[in-house]
């Protein structure tokens, strides 16, 4: 018998079993892959080891939520973080005029390098960021806050198009693109993504933006040692695949390997969408509840590029960096055109624990719709057939054609390649149509894509970056939510803000 049962080890599992254990509740987390982690977990190729996810952090900085949560937690002194530069911790190059746009860390700086570029835009864009701002004002959770964050009790311009809002601030077309490039990471759809999500994302990264030194499962590490250091465990290729249900009550769940777990109260952090395929009783949910969550759009998914560079052949660059093929096209990267593909992407370098001057590594992120691998859905990993492959390999030469013009001789730096689609990421993520970031937020049925903590199931809550927020830092701000609907409401934000203020005091 557990206190807990988390179903999926992913960031959002591990998040809420580590503050759960920290509490005193016996935790068992249950995680199908051989790798705990999600979006943490790392691979190996020819000796190099590569993240999956997370390849750029926000809320580690001092005073960040991160960093109070996990020095709450206290593996916030056990992570090996890098910064990246604070005077350029982006780029954006445009390859139809040739221009790299330089994003400095702080708000005033952001402000101050853009006006560089802009200068009649000086006044438009001290609005615009300060706008920015005020709308994550509005989130208590995002600064551990006691509150409410009900989704409408918010400013008229909360809930806004997040292009609708650049385009009210900002009149340079040109600028207005620049200001969109984060939207690769939050999913952003023109005339669809809300304003805060644009506002919390930016926010984040404007305030300090770092890396993992190594690796991104040193944190998916951490967390559960946590846990197990509190008397929990945290299983590996231990997937849940039936959730016995009575009376919309769980009585336990079974696992690939035909074993029972049972607890008081269960949370599940995998898709809301793969959870409700493990109920042996169809009905556990209502029908509407049903319809809901299958109505609910995912966000896009990606094909990503990973290289192994020849010994001492390319910079090590820190920071991240973002390519555009023109203006214009910057809500448009879910948009798949044979002949023009792909529109942009984002590339970073992963640093080392001991980094010099050149780069190990690189990891390529290109949007693609699942839509593009829709021919292959019902195959499996490895047996996917060879027109899949050649498939693969073409969309591999297409980044490196784009590669090879912003770094001319990049092939030859070049040693081994690997690539992943969308549907790598659905089967390994457990995620529908490989969606990166889950639900997608739509501020046009706002209502559709807001999915509670709470199920009609009485002992069983949801968390993961379908509910409320996604990414390095929403993901563990909705744990937190999480594990207070079993703890009570803001007595661990105030657990967590007590220990950093006796530490580090207002800082």
């Amino acid at each position: 018998m557990n206190d807990i049962v988390i179903i999926g080890g992913g960031l959002g599992g591990l998040f809420s079993g580590a503050l759960l254990s920290k509490q005193g509740y016996k935790v068992c987390v249950l995680e199908k892959n051989t790798t705990i982690g999600g979006g943490l977990q790392t691979f190996k190729r020819n000796g190099f080891v590569f993240d999956t996810g997370m390849h750029v952090l926000g809320g580690f900085q001092k005073g960040g939520t991160l960093n109070k949560i996990c020095t709450y937690l206290d593996i916030m002194d056990k992570l090996s973080i890098r910064d990246e530069d604070e005077e350029c911790f982006d780029t954006i190059t445009y390859l139809s005029d040739n221009k790299t746009y330089k994003i400095a860390k702080g708000k005033d700086n952001f402000i101050k390098t853009l006006s560089t570029y802009f200068p009649n835009e000086k006044n438009n864009l001290i609005n615009y960021v300060n706008k920015l701002y005020d709308l994550t004002q509005e989130v208590d959770f995002f600064y551990l806050r006691k509150g409410s964050d009900n989704i409408f009790s918010h400013s008229e311009q909360f809930l806004w198009p997040a292009d609708k809002l650049i385009d009210y601030y900002i009149k340079d077309d040109k600028l207005r693109d620049v200001l969109g490039y984060m939207n690769p990471m939050y999913g952003g759809v023109k005339g669809h993504t809300p304003a805060y999500v644009h506002a919390l994302i930016n926010v984040l990264y404007i305030n300090g933006a770092s890396r993992f030194n190594g690796s991104s499962q040193q944190l998916a590490d951490n967390l559960s040692k946590t846990i197990k250091d509190n008397g929990g465990e945290v299983y590996s290729n231990c997937g849940v695949k039936q959730i016995n249900v009575t009376d919309r009550h769980i009585n336990y769940v079974v696992t690939q390997n035909d074993e029972q777990f049972v607890a008081k109260k269960y949370i599940s952090s995998i898709h809301p969408c793969s959870l409700l395929q493990l109920f042996s009783d169809k009905k556990a949910f209502p029908k509407s509840y049903r319809d809901r969550l299958n109505e609910i759009p995912n966000s896009y998914s990606a094909f990503s590029v990973f290289i192994v560079f020849k010994d001492k052949t390319f910079p090590y660059i820190n920071h991240t960096c973002y390519y555009q093929e023109d203006y214009g096209m910057v809500w448009k990267h879910g948009e798949y055109e044979k002949d023009a593909w792909p529109k942009g992407f984002m590339y970073v370098t992963p640093p080392q624990k001991e980094q010099d001057n050149y780069a190990q590594t690189m990891i390529i992120n290109c949007i693609m719709s699942f839509n593009q691998v829709k021919q292959w859905e019902n195959t499996t990993v490895g047996k996917r057939g060879q027109d899949y492959i050649d498939w693969k390999q073409k969309h591999i030469n297409l980044v490196l054609d784009k590669m090879e013009i912003l770094h001319k001789g990049f092939r030859n730096c070049v040693k081994y390649v690997y690539a992943c689609s969308p549907l790598t990421i659905r089967d390994y993520y457990n995620v529908k149509q490989g969606a990166l970031y889950g639900f997608r937020k739509d501020c046009q049925n706002i209502v559709l894509s807001q999915v509670p903590i709470y199920t009609k199931i009485d002992n069983l809550f949801l968390t993961g970056q379908n509910i409320n927020l996604h990414g390095i830092c929403g993901v563990p701000l909705t744990a937190v939510n999480t594990v207070e609907a079993i703890v009570g409401e803001n007595k661990l934000v105030e657990k967590i803000n007590k220990k950093y203020k006796e530490l580090y005091g207002n800082d």
